[in-house]
Order: C-alpha cells, then sequence, then structure tokens
C-alpha cells in the first residue's frame, strides 16, 4: 500500500534477462533499510525488491506487466518516481494507492497555468469511467487530484514544487504515464453494477 507522494526519483541502470526482466535501479534511499522482499513502487507499479547495493536495487518484472505498463520501454538512464511503501503510523498525504496499474495514458497536451503545469491526458477507454473532477488519480506513482473530465480526457495541474521532485517537469505531450485509478471508484462501480444487475 502506498500513498502517491513520491520521495525519490531513481534511474534505471541495467536492464537483463531473456525470461523475466531484471532492472537495476539507483535510489538515494538508505538502503541498509530497505529489506529484500520489501516492496517499492516504480512509476506506480508495485515491484519487489529482490537484490540490493550500497545504492541501488533490482526488480525482475514479467512479461505480463512488461507488456501493460510503460516498463516495457524502460532502458539505462530512464528516470523513475520511487516510493517506498507505507508504515501504520505514518501520514496519509495522498490518497490509498495500491501500485496495481489499471492502464497507460497519454499526455494530450502541456502548457503554462500561472507557476504550475497544466496537462490534459487521455484514459484508456475502460479506465475513463473511474476518473471524476474533484476526485483522485495516480498517474507515474503519483497522487493527483483531476481538475476537469471531458469524456476519456481529464486535466491536473502539477505545482512546481512537484515537477522539480518528480519525472512530470520532464513529461511532454505524446509521452505515456502509467494510470491507477482511485481505489474507491473501483468499488463504487462494482457496487453501482451489482445494483443494476439484481434490480
Amino acid at each position: 500500500m502506498f500513498t502517491g507522494l513520491i520521495s525519490d526519483v531513481g534511474v534505471v541502470r541495467a536492464v537483463s534477462g531473456n525470461g523475466d526482466t531484471r532492472f537495476v535501479i539507483g535510489a538515494n534511499y538508505d538502503m541498509a533499510t530497505v529489506a529484500i522482499g520489501a516492496s517499492i513502487a516504480c512509476d506506480g507499479a508495485c515491484l519487489t525488491v529482490v537484490q540490493k547495493d550500497s545504492d541501488s536495487f533490482s526488480v525482475d518484472v514479467s512479461a505480463e506487466t512488461l507488456s501493460c505498463t510503460t516498463l516495457g520501454g524502460w532502458v539505462t538512464d530512464t528516470p523513475v518516481n520511487l516510493e517506498r511503501s507505507l508504515r501504520i503510523g505514518e501520514e496519509l498525504g495522498g490518497h490509498l494507492v495500491l501500485g496495481h496499474v489499471d492502464g497507460v495514458a497519454e499526455v494530450i497536451d502541456r502548457r503554462a497555468d500561472g507557476d504550475s503545469i497544466r496537462f490534459e491526458f487521455e484514459a484508456p477507454t475502460d479506465c475513463a469511467r473511474f476518473i471524476a473532477q474533484k476526485g483522485s488519480v495516480t498517474l507515474n506513482g503519483a497522487s493527483l487530484t483531476v481538475n476537469d473530465v471531458d469524456d476519456a480526457r481529464f486535466g491536473v495541474n502539477i505545482i512546481p514544487h512537484t515537477a522539480e521532485v518528480t519525472t512530470f517537469g520532464a513529461l511532454q505531450a505524446g509521452c505515456r504515464v502509467n494510470l491507477e485509478v482511485d481505489l474507491l471508484a473501483r468499488y463504487v462501480a462494482r457496487l453501482q453494477s451489482g445494483t443494476k444487475a439484481s434490480t
């Protein structure tokens, strides 16, 4: 479980493997406090630490995950938003994030909005119904508030701090991002569909 508050930007140092793909990710975490088997959200995908060094950790990623996230496009030097898993008692500053990517959204537009950056994204059709104005969404692991929705397209504002401490500052039109819809929206939709089916 995560909160969508990015705590580090790592970088892919190596990619290897014939079956599952192994990524070595450089990070600024104190790796002495990161256990083998720990979960780290990497651009929003919950991955398991299988090996570590003094300033990096390794994760194994299945072909299924590579095919339905942006991880299939990772190469050496790709920057990655990172978040360690939530501990009981810690502040929940974003919203509850599972680290289960629902689909890949595309940046349609980027423009200045005061000191902030206004992004417009297009969500996959099967995810669009879970995205609501003023609701929460997770993009590349970051918890963000939806400003407006137009069918499958939705807008968010990125403040200067977020642009500086995440990979959002470098995003341009045409870039793809991992999307996780809000957990509550998913369950509300499921309950509503169950109610309709029983009436």
